[in-house]
């Protein structure tokens, strides 16, 4: 099997769906010698931030000595980016031989008579093997969808349960109240384990905090409100945190939104755990200052271009557009003219999202993300148009980016020749006060460019992006 065989294999299992429940991949996994048993394994829940908070914990990993697997989803721009080893994606012939391997034993099983295992559970059972191969020292793991039933929970014993912020998405699997959707992250916790909780809403805390004590788990909540951010901009943020009765003080991070401070201090927690309790001695200070300072997660609030400005955020659901709309208050003034590349997947909460974002914006290009679930151009205009006026609507990802960069191209020229205009009106004798009110082109300096709503919109834009000669 080479590598396009391998990935044509995964994919068109996505007819097999999604179900609830885990002996299909436990079956799997005990025909490949349960593999997921050998690995020491921190494992990681929740709505937002568990990407990130899974980079930070493996970057400082990495940075202190150990050999570290992480695995997430989904990918932004190739698939191999789900399985990593020290920072590095899975090789395409190393996932080409897994993936083989991997299928042999599920065609046994489908020959038995046992159910086909889901694309997930097929991607999750690759990255077993495949970690356990390399032999790698731990495991971060990220899970895929809720906790309780996801493929990634069929592990019978982690170091540590981390979760990350708890919100509402994925509703018609995971329900529609936030303390259903809090017991089913919950369901990682593992009999007599160890929790370690991002601080958040008090109903979702006592959901985790029930959870644990039924399971005899130990449980400590990040103390967010010790944060302390002394410097932020477009590149970077600095910030003290207190982590049990401990100081960590000038925290750099490139990883730029204020929620980002809250995930590398879920990320601190986790670490000082490891190092304190579990005696992973090669974790210090060093390695942690330095592991956050190098992690890097794409397409959160992520600067691709200087000239003109341009920023992928994945903010894909309401607590990410929430995450956005305030960071944009806090780095961006009227003075800059705003244009949102915006797709978005149709079950979300697309009015929440769209009436957060879309009044932020000059100009709006909808466009549709690669998923099958992605809401109609037409619907989706409806619901922004009752907040911008400027909106178009086209189809394709790539004409979309292509589109806004051309745009910023004309708004920059429309400006210089106001300007001249301005200049030339200014300079006679006779000329009269300007009425600025009446140049909305004067009044902006600045472009500004969001590709936003979906992850799978902005991993297409940033390799569009990255071909780019800006």
């Amino acid at each position: 099997m080479n590598y396009e065989q391998a990935l044509a294999y995964i994919h068109k299992i996505d007819r097999f769906g999604m179900v609830l429940g885990l002996d299909t991949i436990r079956e799997l996994l005990k025909r490949l010698g349960n593999p997921q048993d050998d690995l020491k394994i921190i494992h990681v829940a929740g709505t937002n931030g568990k990407g990130s908070t899974s980079s930070f914990i493996a970057s400082s990993l990495i940075e202190s000595g150990y050999k570290i697997g992480l695995y997430t989803s989904p990918f932004l721009e190739r698939f191999n980016e789900r399985i990593k080893v020290d920072g590095i994606d899975i090789g395409d012939q190393d996932l080409a031989d897994t993936v083989e391997i991997v299928r042999d034993k599920i065609e046994t099983m489908v020959s038995d008579g046992l159910n086909h295992p889901t694309e997930f559970e097929v991607v999750t059972a690759v990255a077993f093997y495949y970690f356990k191969k390399v032999n790698v020292d731990l495991v971060v793991l990220e899970v895929g969808l809720g906790g309780r039933y996801d493929a990634t929970n069929v592990i019978d014993k982690s170091l540590v349960s981390v979760i990350a912020s708890i919100s509402k998405d994925h509703t018609k699997v995971l329900g529609d109240d936030i303390e259903k959707i809090a017991w089913e992250k919950a369901g990682i916790i593992k009999e007599g384990g160890h929790v370690i909780l991002y601080g958040q809403d008090k109903l979702v805390e006592d959901v985790i905090k029930k959870v644990a004590s039924e399971n005899n788990a130990d449980i400590l909540v990040t103390d967010n409100e010790s944060i302390v951010i002394s410097k932020y901009n477009l590149n970077n943020q600095v910030f003290t945190c207190r982590v049990g009765a401990r100081t960590y003080e000038d925290i750099k991070i490139r990883m730029v939104g204020e929620y980002q401070s809250r995930n590398a201090l879920l990320a601190i927690n986790v670490l000082v755990y490891l190092k304190d309790k579990l005696g992973f001695d090669k974790i210090n200070d060093e390695t942690i200052y330095e592991g956050l300072l190098k992690t890097k997660w794409p397409a959160r609030f992520e600067v691709v271009s200087e000239r003109p400005l341009y920023i992928l955020d994945g903010g894909h659901n309401l607590d990410g557009a929430k995450a956005l709309a305030k960071e944009m208050d806090r780095q961006f003034d009227d003075s800059w003219e705003k244009t949102l590349v915006l797709g978005i997947l149709a079950d979300k909460d697309v009015d929440s999202m769209v009436k957060l974002l879309a009044p932020k914006f000059d100009h709006i290009i909808l466009t549709l993300p690669d998923n099958s679930r992605a809401m109609d151009l037409e619907e989706l205009a409806y619901r922004v148009g009752m907040y911008c006026d400027d909106i178009i609507c086209i189809e394709n990802s790539e004409d979309a980016v292509k589109y806004s960069l051309d745009l910023q191209k004309k708004i920059k020229e429309e400006r210089n020749s106001a300007s001249k205009v301005k200049n030339k009106k200014t300079s006679s004798k006779k000329a009269k006060k300007v009425d600025k009110s009446k140049e909305p082109t004067l009044a902006k300096k600045n472009n500004l460019v969001i590709g936003a709503g979906s992850l799978f919109l902005v991993g297409s834009m940033r390799a569009v992006l990255r071909k780019v000669q800006f």
